[in-house]
Formats: structure tokens, C-alpha cells, sequence
């Protein structure tokens, strides 16, 4: 037997000590690149500040669908149809389509997408443009139902580095906002475009083309010796229905996680909106989701990062609500989406929002917890349209005045005062008007103000709170008394007394009555915008 010394015993257990300390090292660095799962990055999830603190953000939205001039912001669908049904929005894009590309059998929506150029885009200039607005996020379509991918994917060929303009729009944008130190945003709205694209499959319904093809038929051997060889029209338009087989959209599906994930890391993304309901493909949208929730935890030691879409029911989601408001205030922070007229910009739309039906929106959405991104249409040059560069700077004005009431911002008990003030403008209305009014009031999604709302009353208010003061957003407002009963002294709502109320961006000395059933605030006939009216109330909270 061989006899243990005290030297072989020291070197044994300092082998072993070096054996354990390696392993523990293995164990540790396994454990740090092990990806976490959505359920367990969700577990650890708090809405970041940035985000809720916010309040606005500007959205951009531009493709090659901005490139004509007419036909709605669904073109690429429905530049196919001869009979867009009740789709009446994009009525003039067929037509508009023949008179200024021919016939979709022969040159269809590539054709477009080859014209796009972007040619004056300068999104450095934008970004300083949209700060000064007030925007304190930022958000660029990185691509739409007309699957064409703004970025430069390394994973589908239709985008917009490989046609059109040869730029990484969303790269672009990526890098003057992060100059800026704004927060980045992308939003996606590939995942309905198979449905969303049939009628590329099919042919004129009347007329001297009738039966003709459209070109979404075409196959990559149709495209040698053209502009577009090379590329296949199915991986723009999808495989021609007959042709989809359960192999080839399973495909389909790992293509698109494979891009969206790209697209999350690749431009390190504060955020991601989803439009449609529910997780895009169900499990490949929440993939997505957790690649950017892991980026945004690997990078910062904590996820900042947000995702947003018309998902329920999922406590580390943004809701989102399409042209509309939130009917009360929400726990959890929510966002509200509007654009100006139809998304991409087009000379024959009808605005649905001018800077006051803006601002409403804006002091309604903030009142009940949410934030308000809005859409501003590029004109496929790149530039701003001078129509909503007019919009856009009002809107900045007024936010300039009253931003310590918004960003930062909370609700207050209630959100707001006079409720419903429309209904005493109604003697004129038809029962069929008012009862449809009355029902959008009461729904969330597409229930906005536009240009065409009847105006509130001159009494109706929001509420926000910070810190230790309310304000009071008079919507309409006229010279002359309202009366708030939530401000009572004994209001259900237990408002204090008031020691002081001033209007923001202005110095007039404004005149008030607290008694126990209501605040009787006098309106001054100057004041520093004609639009909302906000005042600053001490003694409240």
C-alpha cells in the first residue's frame, strides 16, 4: 500500500479545488448564455420609464406604397381591383395604376416598388424636427401588409436596400435617433399579407384584359433579361394560392421569425408594434418578443424594452388601440395610434385629423393612462407634405405650452369632467346619428375624434396629475364660467382646497370659487393657444 504524504494530499485536493472552480466557471458561463423563455423573462418584467413616462411619440410611415400619388393607403392590394367593394378608400387605385404604370397582368406592384426612391429623405433632419415637436419616442414601418421589407434583410430580397430606393430606411432612421438619444421603434405588419395579397392571383373582371393573369403569377424565370432578375414575384406576393402547401407556409413562418428577429438585434429596438390582433403566427410573434426582451436584458442588465399590439390578457404587453381611445383609465399603460389621414400619404385622401382633433385626442389618451403615437405621412420623397408640416407645427406649439402637464404625467381619481358633452350639442342630430355616436363613445377601438366630431361643450375637461399638482385640460374652451362638481370640497373624489390655479403659458391671475359642490373656473378671453386650455391647480392632491 502506498502511503499518502502530506505533499500528495495538498496537490490532490488543489487539483481537484482547480477541477471544481473549472467546472463552477463552465456551469456559470452555460447559465449566462442560456436563453431565458418569454414566460420567464415575463416574470421579471416592469413597464420601463422612458415609455410610460413618454406620453408621445411620432410614428412615420413610408414605403413604396407612398410612391403613388392616388389610390389609398391599401395601394398594393388594391391596385388589383377593379371592384374594391366596400374598401372605398382605395377606389382610384386601379385606375390611377393603369394611367401611370399599365396593366397589373404585366407590370404590377414590383414595378412600383423599382420606382420608389426616397430620393429626399434625410432622416437626420427629421428626427431634429420631430424632437422639437415634442415626440419623446420615435417609431418607422419596418414593413406592411405588401410584405416589402424597409430594412436591409439578409433574409428576404424584397426590401428596401436590394429595390427601389437602395437605402436601410430603417437603419437610417435607427441611427439619427439614437444621435438624438431618442428612444427606437419598429412597427410590422407582415403577418396578414397572404390573405391580404390574393387578388395579385387573379385577372380583370371586365373589359378588354379580362381573364388576363396578374403578375402575382409570374415565376422568377419570367423576370430573365428585366429589371428584376433574380428575384422571385412569390416571395413578394407569396406562392399562388393553389400552390401553398402546409411545407411551404411552415417555411413561410420560419422566414419571417428568422427576419423579425434580425430586425430586433440587428437596430437594437426600444420597441415593436404588431398591428393585427394577437401575436403575429402566434408562437413566432411571441419568439420575437422574447429575442427582444433577452437583447434588451443581455445589453442592459434589465429589459427596457416594449412591445405593443392588440394582444389581451398579457401583463408585459402594451395594448394598443387603433384610432381610438381607452372608455376608461387603465392599470396597465396602453397606447393609442392615429394618423392624419390614411397612413401613406396620398394627394386624393380626406384628413381625418387636423392639430385640435390632435390634441384632444392627446389629452384624452393621457388622461387614462395612455400614450399617444401619431402618424405623420412621409411623401415618398422623403419630405414632410406642407398640409401636415402645418398640423405638426401647431401641435408642437401647443405642446411646447403645456408638456409639464403631459410628459411624466399620471391619471387622476377620474379622468375627467362633463362627460359626454356632445350629447348636449344633439337637439339637431338624427336618433340613428346619435345612437351610433353614443355607441362609439362607449367602444375603444376606432372610436377617435376627427375633423368631423361634433365639438365638446366649452365645460368638458381632463385631468393629469404630477407630483402634487392637477391639471385641468379644458378642451373647448370659451370666455366665460364652467363648473367642475369633482373639484366640490365634498366631491367623492376628496379634493382639497385650493390654494392656487394659474394657466400654463400665461400670466393673466386667474379667477376661481371653491365651495363645497363645485369649482366655478373662470375661462379668460386670452389665452396663449386657440386650441385646450390647461391649468395648473395647487392644493387638490
Amino acid at each position: 500500500m502506498k502511503l499518502i504524504t502530506t505533499k500528495s494530499l495538498t496537490n490532490f485536493l488543489i487539483s481537484s479545488l482547480s477541477i471544481f472552480v473549472l467546472i463552477q466557471a463552465t456551469f456559470s458561463q452555460t447559465g449566462e448564455n442560456k436563453e431565458l423563455s418569454w414566460d420567464e423573462l415575463k416574470s421579471q418584467y416592469e413597464f420601463p420609464k422612458w415609455y410610460t413616462e413618454a406620453r408621445f411619440g411620432i410614428w412615420v410611415c413610408i414605403g413604396a406604397q407612398s410612391q403613388p400619388e392616388e389610390g389609398g393607403g391599401w395601394y398594393a392590394r388594391h391596385m388589383y381591383m377593379q371592384d374594391v367593394g366596400g374598401e372605398t378608400f382605395g377606389k382610384n387605385a386601379y385606375p390611377y395604376h393603369l394611367k401611370k404604370y399599365g396593366h397589373p397582368s404585366e407590370l404590377g406592384y414590383k414595378e412600383v416598388i423599382n420606382s420608389w426612391k426616397a430620393e429626399n429623405l434625410n432622416t437626420d433632419s427629421l428626427m431634429n424636427y420631430f424632437m422639437q415637436v415634442g415626440a419623446k419616442y420615435f417609431m418607422i414601418i419596418a414593413n406592411h401588409h405588401d410584405h416589402f421589407d424597409n430594412f436591409n434583410s439578409t433574409h428576404h430580397a424584397w426590401n428596401s436596400f436590394n429595390v427601389g430606393p437602395k437605402r436601410d430606411i430603417v437603419g437610417e432612421f435607427e441611427k439619427s435617433a439614437r444621435k438624438l438619444n431618442i428612444p427606437f421603434a419598429v412597427s410590422v405588419h407582415d403577418d396578414r399579407f397572404l390573405n391580404w395579397w390574393l387578388p395579385a392571383f387573379e385577372s380583370d373582371i371586365s373589359g378588354p384584359m379580362k381573364g388576363v393573369p396578374y403578375d402575382g403569377n409570374l415565376t422568377k424565370e419570367d423576370g430573365k433579361g428585366k429589371w428584376w432578375e433574380g428575384l422571385d414575384p412569390a416571395d413578394l406576393y407569396g406562392m399562388p394560392p393553389a400552390k401553398r402547401t402546409d411545407e411551404w407556409v411552415e417555411s413561410m413562418k420560419k422566414t419571417w421569425v428568422l427576419r423579425h428577429k434580425e430586425l430586433v438585434t440587428k437596430y437594437d429596438v426600444d420597441m415593436i408594434w404588431f398591428d393585427g390582433y394577437g401575436f403575429p403566427y402566434v408562437d413566432c410573434g411571441k419568439e420575437v418578443c422574447r429575442t427582444l426582451f433577452e437583447n434588451s436584458l443581455k445589453k442592459n442588465g434589465k429589459i427596457t424594452a416594449i412591445a405593443a399590439g392588440k394582444i389581451s390578457e398579457d401583463n408585459a404587453i402594451v395594448k394598443d388601440i387603433e384610432c381610438g381611445s381607452a372608455n376608461k383609465i387603465l392599470d396597465q399603460p396602453w397606447q393609442g395610434i392615429l394618423t392624419v389621414g390614411e397612413w401613406f400619404y396620398k394627394k386624393d385622401r380626406v384628413p381625418t385629423h387636423n392639430a385640435r382633433t390632435i390634441i384632444e385626442m392627446m389629452a384624452d389618451i393621457i388622461s387614462k393612462n395612455g400614450n399617444l403615437l401619431m402618424n405623420l405621412e412621409l411623401a415618398a420623397d422623403g419630405t414632410i407634405p406642407a398640409e401636415e408640416k402645418i398640423i405638426f407645427d401647431e401641435l408642437g406649439e401647443w405642446i411646447d405650452i403645456n408638456g409639464e402637464a403631459i410628459y411624466a404625467s399620471k391619471p387622476w381619481k377620474i379622468y375627467g369632467d362633463n362627460l359626454n358633452s356632445y350629447l348636449k350639442r344633439s337637439e339637431n342630430i338624427a336618433n340613428a346619428d346619435l345612437e351610433a355616436l353614443k355607441k362609439q363613445n362607449e367602444s375603444e377601438q376606432f372610436n377617435q375624434r376627427t375633423v368631423k366630431s361634433l365639438p365638446y361643450g366649452n365645460d368638458e375637461v381632463r385631468f393629469t396629475v404630477k407630483g402634487d399638482v392637477l391639471y385641468v385640460f379644458v378642451l373647448n374652451p370659451s370666455e366665460g364660467n364652467i363648473t367642475l362638481s369633482s373639484l366640490g370640497l365634498k366631491s367623492p373624489n376628496f379634493p382639497g382646497k385650493i390654494k392656487n390655479i394659474k394657466m400654463l403659458g400665461s400670466k393673466e391671475k386667474i379667477k376661481y370659487r371653491q365651495n363645497d359642490e363645485v369649482l366655478t373656473l373662470t375661462i379668460p378671453e386670452n389665452r396663449p393657444t386657440k386650441y385646450a386650455a390647461v391649468f395648473e391647480l395647487k392644493g387638490v392632491l
